[in-house]
């Protein structure tokens, strides 16, 4: 990933309890490192010895959004110009499954206009990323 001209940010709706949020953030997380591996670092050795498993190279900011303006952004998503960005969205749809097996097919009966985005990550050209979501606050 090329820092100078790439982006990657993960907006989630800062409404949300935290441990729904720790775990639209860790579930969004883990999907980006099978889609993009190349971004997770090599295995690290502290002063012990001991080894570390590698993690991502670069930062990732948080960003406090809310359902309107996380739904916005996904429309947005499928737009041509923004058609070339990794996005991976959040639903409570998701979050409620017990299973993938269960999530697969409740996904094939729902219109994307009913889903409820939790969150949304998004890697890309830096200017594209920005203008989805320069002006969204850090999620404190």
């Amino acid at each position: 990933m090329d820092l100078q001209n790439e982006k990657c940010v993960m907006i989630i709706d800062g409404n949300l309890p935290p441990g729904i949020l720790a775990n639209t953030a860790a579930i969004m997380g883990i999907t980006l490192g099978k889609r993009m591996p190349e971004v997770v670092g090599a295995d690290v050795y502290d002063g012990t010895g001991n080894g570390h498993l590698g993690i991502i190279t670069f930062p990732v900011p948080v960003l406090k959004g809310n359902a309107e303006a996380i739904r916005r952004i996904r429309e947005r998503l499928y737009e041509t110009e923004f058609s070339d960005l990794t996005a991976v969205d959040f639903s409570d749809l998701a979050q409620g499954c017990k299973t993938y097996d269960e999530f697969v097919e409740k996904m094939k009966e729902i219109p994307e206009t009913e889903l409820n985005y939790l969150g949304i990550a998004i890697c890309g050209a830096k200017r594209k990323v920005n203008k989805l979501t320069g002006s969204m606050a850090l999620l404190r």
